[in-house]
């Protein structure tokens, strides 16, 4: 593994510029954990912002546990706010770029 090659989601979608307002207390949760949380549940056969939700809930104790979300999981209302307002573009190339080294790191498989 280069140094540039990871599998990190958090480590490739950092770079995306957050949406919200910019005052920091009225941001309940980190972009980088809505993202993992996100892109977690939809391997899993997630779809839209209310099944991310229904697919977090089993294993919110989990999520809090590893991500030590002050406030608990997101909504599903927060995933789509971020998810339509988000910059499409950037969140793609992070996307491909997380596939990519994802693919390289696992040799295809």
């Amino acid at each position: 593994m280069t140094a540039s090659q990871t599998v990190s989601i958090l480590h490739h979608f950092s770079s995306i510029e957050d949406p919200r307002i910019k005052q920091a207390e009225r941001k309940k949760h980190e972009l980088p954990d809505i993202f993992f949380i996100t892109l977690s549940t939809v391997i899993s056969g997630a779809d839209n912002g209310v099944t991310v939700d229904d697919s977090v809930k089993p294993k919110e104790d989990e999520f809090i546990e590893q991500f030590a979300l002050p406030h608990g999981i997101p909504s599903h209302d927060s995933f789509g706010y971020i998810f339509a307002t988000i910059d499409t573009g950037q969140f793609s190339e992070c996307f491909s770029s997380w596939v990519a080294d994802l693919a390289q790191l696992t040799e295809g498989r």
